[in-house]
């Protein structure tokens, strides 16, 4: 019995001291960071890209042959209409022979047939004179009607002769022309032979060599203007709402992470990436080294604007945070409360601006510790720089 109440008494003594233990801690004043009011905020974007080419093309032959001859190779710089490769050109010259004598046979024809006009208005004219007489002599009855008549009847088949004439030369003049064009086609085919660069260019890659056996439209080189060299990034579309324009941006490059190079945003994306759910963001670089490699990893830190003054408030601290709202907590009166807030503006460090819904004399918890609850009695601590 003794020791039943001795045991009783040694429970009751430790719920009691582990009672006045509690009841001590959560009167004791919590140290809890606050977040301070700070200025000159600046707000950037953070995005990953890699360096790209405005200007890009992968050129080819119109046509299929074998390749007799490169005459650059990758790396080299190249001016516009330089000649890069050559295709064989016996049958095509085989060609252009036959379609040029196929010329000179219809120009010849159309002299010929020019000349038959000639040779018709001249039996026109005879036959003509020839009438005019024979009609006077009739008129005289001095030749009986019968021969006025035939008279009359040479003098239209002439003219008849004089029209097919001047339509032969028309016939002839067309396959003339059918005859030039041919020409022409044959020798622009010609002229296909030979792949020329289309602009001033740097040759990023040669797929062909001299030997192989290309179709029309294959690749031969990869050309870039070095001139439009510029960086595409990836933006978060959370935070890509205030992208403009114009707006000065931070580049980094993977091969010289201890240099830091200026650009500006020269185009954005008017489609977002629907599975990755970014926005493409288009820089111009005005320090980059004048070597750049095309796929080569950039980082970019796009300068939105910036806050005179602002408190900002970790995203970590906020509670239900949509972008745009949330839950935070507050040391008032020294006693933790939570409220809900209104947030804006977002910095590169994770940071949100405060817009709406804080109590004056209010200070924002920055950070979640454990034991924060409502009324509980806290101390604000001294947020360290930054915060």
């Amino acid at each position: 019995m003794r020791r039943s109440m001795r045991t009783g008494i040694g429970i009751g003594i430790v719920v009691l001291v582990i009672g006045l233990g509690t009841a001590f801690l959560m009167r004791r004043p919590l140290s809890v960071p606050v977040a301070a009011s700070v200025q000159d905020v600046a707000l950037r974007v953070y995005g990953l890209g890699t360096v790209e080419a405005r200007i890009l093309a992968r050129i080819g032959f119109e046509a299929g042959a074998g390749v007799t001859d490169l005459a650059a190779d990758a790396g080299d710089h190249v001016t516009r209409g330089q000649v890069l490769a050559q295709l064989s050109t016996v049958e095509q010259e085989a060609r252009v022979a036959r379609a040029r004598a196929a010329l000179t046979a219809a120009r010849a024809s159309l002299a010929k047939a020019k000349a038959n006009v000639a040779r018709a208005g001249a039996v026109l004219a005879q036959r003509e004179a020839a009438n005019l007489r024979q009609q006077e002599l009739a008129g005289r009855s001095t030749i009986s009607a019968q021969s006025a008549e035939e008279s009359q009847r040479d003098v239209d088949v002439a003219r008849a002769d004089q029209a097919v004439a001047v339509a032969d030369v028309a016939v002839v003049q067309a396959q003339a022309e059918d005859a030039a064009a041919a020409l022409s086609y044959e020798q622009a085919l010609l002229a296909q032979r030979a792949l020329r660069a289309p602009f001033d260019a740097v040759i990023v890659e040669r797929h062909a060599e001299a030997g192989d056996v290309v179709r029309a439209g294959d690749a031969i080189f990869t050309l870039i203007d070095p001139a439009t060299i510029w960086i595409l990034a990836y933006i978060d579309e959370e935070r890509a709402g205030a992208l403009a324009l114009g707006q000065t941006a931070e580049i980094r490059l993977r091969s010289l992470p201890h240099q830091t190079f200026s650009g500006e945003v020269a185009r954005i994306g008017l489609e977002s990436d629907r599975i990755n759910e970014e926005r493409r963001v288009w820089l111009t670089c005005t320090d980059c080294p004048t070597q750049m490699f095309l796929g080569e990893q950039a980082e970019v830190r796009i300068t939105l604007g910036q806050l005179s003054q602002a408190v900002m408030v970790p995203e970590i601290a906020i509670n239900g945070f949509d972008g745009h709202t949330g839950r935070v907590w507050v040391v008032n009166n020294g006693k933790l409360a939570q409220l809900p807030l209104t947030f804006g503006a977002r910095s590169e460090d994770a940071r949100v601006e405060v817009v709406a819904g804080l109590p004056d004399g209010a200070k924002i918890v920055s950070a979640p510790i454990k034991g924060l609850t409502e009324g509980r009695l806290v101390r604000a601590t001294t947020p360290e720089a930054g915060q």
